[in-house]
């Protein structure tokens, strides 16, 4: 004789249980609380949740609880009213979670018993569907995307790395990006910086750049620093902001912003590109090396020729602009390997990466615990005259 869902619902309640609101509210806070796992559809979590619950809809419960809860935890499933989550119940059962329990009444008698309850933060329903594909991963969700919103990147520069590199943080929806540049847009620089258009020649990179921002993504503010950055502003500078994504196309800046991110502890993304080869690392204040682990000290000028003298290869820009913004993005959400502690160097003519250890230098006069840190006159260390460059910082 086939089973009413009546049925159903008094085998599953026999097989797997029921705590009570009032024995759950005495366990929260206390270190003796399960874990609360609420399996409702969207909507209705948006409209208030138990505390310390997680939220796994039901259609997504058995590909995502194993990055939630491991099978000898204890687990209490709630819903509504209590149904959804008994049935829920026994699919937890059969994947071999051995301590699972549904919260009687579910969050509806919560509710009636006076139990203080959550309202989360929510994307729009214009969000939603904007991120959708970002909140669908489960190392991202929705809170990861509401982080992302909340968080704010500088760009040095609106060039050959900063276009992608900004586009990409633009759609991924970060919500606040600086950019840094004083220099206006030139057809040669069309050949691979793609976030800039022909009818805006002559026009200062950085407005240009918050043009196509705007039109990508009217969710991102851009504040534009149409000047270069040097050492008497680059500490205001990146005050404001939770990350430092370097597309600088010269030594002198890079050496300028590992000193001011140690200074402010503040991550630093670093890329760089010439002809065929781009490299990326990620520095994290104390954490890891710095760019001054890498590079101690500036190569001899002839031996570092600019892009425009030495050409580059224009879709390199994307590859390496996307792996800034692939490590920004990590750092931000704080998942998954960063770059930091390794260099990557990519070959575009040979279609190679390789990847090289770095370590950070317990003797770095940057980094290092004997460290004291100073601006230097950047441009003359880096031009070779060391006897003009050391400037303390005030």
């Amino acid at each position: 004789m086939a089973r009413t869902y009546q049925d159903l619902l008094a085998a599953a309640r026999e097989q797997i249980g029921e705590v009570d609101v009032d024995q759950l509210a005495a366990r929260i806070g206390t270190g003796d609380a399960p874990i609360m796992v609420d399996v409702r559809e969207q909507s209705e979590w948006d409209e208030g949740y138990v505390p310390g619950s997680i939220h796994v809809p039901r259609g997504f419960l058995e590909s995502r609880i194993l990055g939630e809860a491991g099978r000898d935890d204890e687990i209490v499933l709630v819903c509504a009213a209590g149904q959804r989550s008994l049935l829920a119940g026994i699919t937890l059962d059969e994947m071999g979670f051995e301590n699972v329990q549904s919260l009687a009444g579910g969050f509806t008698r919560w509710k009636q018993n006076g139990y203080d309850y959550d309202v989360p933060r929510t994307l729009t329903p214009a969000q939603r569907s904007r991120y959708a594909r970002h909140t669908s991963i489960p190392e991202v969700g929705e809170a990861g995307q509401l982080k992302l919103l909340d968080s704010k990147a500088l760009l040095i520069g609106a060039g050959g790395l900063g276009s992608p590199s900004a586009l990409y943080l633009a759609a991924a929806g970060v919500g606040t990006l600086g950019l840094v540049d004083d220099d206006v847009v030139d057809a040669s620089n069309l050949q691979r910086q793609i976030i800039h258009t022909t009818d805006r020649l002559g026009d200062l990179k950085a407005e240009s750049a918050k043009q196509s921002i705007n039109a990508l993504n009217p969710d991102v503010e851009v504040n534009v620093h149409p000047f270069r950055v040097n050492k008497d502003n680059v500490l205001d500078l990146i005050a404001d902001y939770d990350i430092i994504v370097d597309g600088a196309d010269n030594f002198p800046t890079r050496y300028l912003l590992n000193d001011a991110a140690l200074m402010a502890r503040k991550p630093l993304v670093h890329a760089s590109i010439l002809r065929f080869e781009g490299h990326a690392s990620v520095f994290l204040p104390y954490e890891g090396p710095c760019y001054r682990c890498l590079f101690p000290e500036p190569p001899p000028p002839d031996m570092a020729p600019s892009c425009g003298e030495a050409g580059v290869l224009g879709v390199l820009c994307g590859v390496m602009g996307s792996i800034q913004t692939n490590e920004a993005i990590k750092v931000l959400l704080g998942i998954g390997d960063t770059l930091a502690g390794r260099l990557l160097i990519y070959d575009a003519l040979a279609m190679t990466f390789t990847e090289l250890k770095v370590r950070r230098d317990p003797d770095c006069p940057a980094c290092g615990p004997n460290a004291v840190l100073e601006f230097r006159d950047y441009e003359a260390w880096c031009a070779g005259n060391p006897g003009h460059a050391v400037e303390a910082i005030a």
